[in-house]
């Protein structure tokens, strides 16, 4: 937070403290305000409890002094309301000599402090210096709680992506080999159907859509491990200069099939200054392939999917635009987890977005979405106009991190 000082009398004093001062007497609150103003500040005045509440309701200020002895609302009724709406607002009470019970009544309540009647200005001065500097105290610890908060968080969503690695691996090699048998032991089977002496089997038909079924699924069980592996195997990258219009275009030409029999339009929009940018072609043509295809499939017929390209923030933001069913808004918090898949089953493995994610992260660009339910999905995707693959952390920085965070 920004502070305007001004040093005088061996004290310095932030002349952007917000301040207003609530008495009933007209000509003390004048004379304090005259004082201020030579001192740099320039509170504001409020006459009454109810004037006071009024003034905190319109806009918000860092320190209130206040009479507690006022008609209608005494300073301790309007203190209580204060600290109901107005957390971060400090109160400092005036009262009488013969009144020093209210000001402790006023502290037990939650006033910063009290001071008695007739007031010594440079000790007013301090006690307004003091609660404001409370104020930036608590300011910077609600930052850095969370600041702490979102690191934790990181460093947490970090360690399940790290056991989930280390389990996608082990599953997708120990499935691999049974399905290699199963995949071989069906074309093994198809093979004898088609033999002379089983021509006239009256299960021959049946035979058949076992061993498709039995295909589609190994199929589906594959493409369920490949991208597991995907994700968690190093990339062998190979980073080039990447038109990214033209790498769109190719791109939708591998779904332009799918989308013309289902009587959808896709069309590419770039702007002309866009320029290439350095990355990784054939990682960035799995994460267009993975945005399409999800937009093919959310898309009815008749429907339409615009590839919009453009220049921003010193990169490119690639934009993937349906008009499809839309996401529901208790599922965008989701999509991006492994597994999280709101079509039929057998239609996704729900591990496209998960991939897109991680392939981004480690190209230096993000993914957002935007989305109602029927009214269509947006994704946008930003790439750095230029990003060089970072260097391998030691394996032991993470945890290094973690017990910073954790303060051991």
């Amino acid at each position: 937070m920004k502070h305007n000082e001004l040093l005088d009398n061996n004290h310095h004093m932030d002349t952007d403290i917000r301040l207003l001062l609530v008495d009933d007497e007209a000509d003390f609150r004048r004379a304090l305000v005259r004082r201020f103003g030579r001192r740099g500040l320039n509170p504001e005045q409020a006459g009454n409890g109810q004037e006071c509440l009024a003034v905190l309701a319109d806009h918000p200020v860092d320190v209130v002094v206040m009479d507690i002895k006022m008609p209608g609302m005494t300073g301790i009724e309007v203190l209580a309301q204060i600290k109901e709406k107005h957390l971060q607002t400090e109160v400092i009470l005036l009262t009488g000599h013969a009144s020093t019970q209210d000001g402790v009544d006023g502290i037990k309540s939650g006033a910063f402090d009290y001071l008695t009647k007739p007031i010594e200005f440079e000790h007013l001065l301090s006690k307004i210096q003091q609660a404001y500097e409370k104020i930036l105290r608590e300011e910077e610890k609600r930052k850095e709680a969370e600041f702490r908060a979102k690191m934790e968080q990181q460093m947490a969503a970090a360690e399940r992506l790290a056991s989930l690695g280390t389990l996608a691996v082990g599953v997708a090699h120990e499935i691999n080999n049974p399905l290699a048998i199963i995949r071989e032991s069906a074309g093994w089977l198809t093979l004898l159907l088609k033999r002379k002496e089983l021509a006239e089997s009256p299960f021959k038909k049946d035979f058949e859509l076992a061993l498709q079924k039995i295909e589609k699924g190994v199929e589906r069980a594959k493409r369920i491990t490949h991208q597991l592996l995907s994700f968690v195997r190093k990339q062998d990258s190979s980073f080039s200069h990447i038109n990214l219009p033209e790498l769109a275009d190719e791109t939708i030409g591998l779904v332009r099939k799918e989308a013309l029999d289902k009587g959808i339009a896709v069309e590419v929009k770039a702007e002309s200054s866009v320029d290439s940018i350095w990355s990784d072609p054939y990682q960035l043509r799995q994460v267009l392939l993975n945005l399409l295809s999800n937009a093919v499939h959310a898309t009815g017929k008749g429907g339409s999917i615009t590839v919009t390209i453009e220049s921003l923030k010193g990169g490119l933001q690639l934009t993937v635009r349906d008009t499809g069913t839309g996401i529901p808004r208790e599922n965008l918090k989701h999509i991006f987890e492994p597994f999280f898949s709101t079509k039929n089953p057998g239609e996704g493995t729900g591990l496209g977005l998960f991939v897109t994610r991680g392939i981004l992260g480690r190209l230096g660009g993000y993914i957002e979405v935007e989305s109602s339910l029927g009214q269509g999905a947006t994704f946008r995707v930003w790439l750095p106009q230029r990003h060089e693959p970072r260097m391998e952390l030691p394996e032991d920085t993470y945890a290094d991190i973690l017990q910073q965070i954790k303060g051991e």
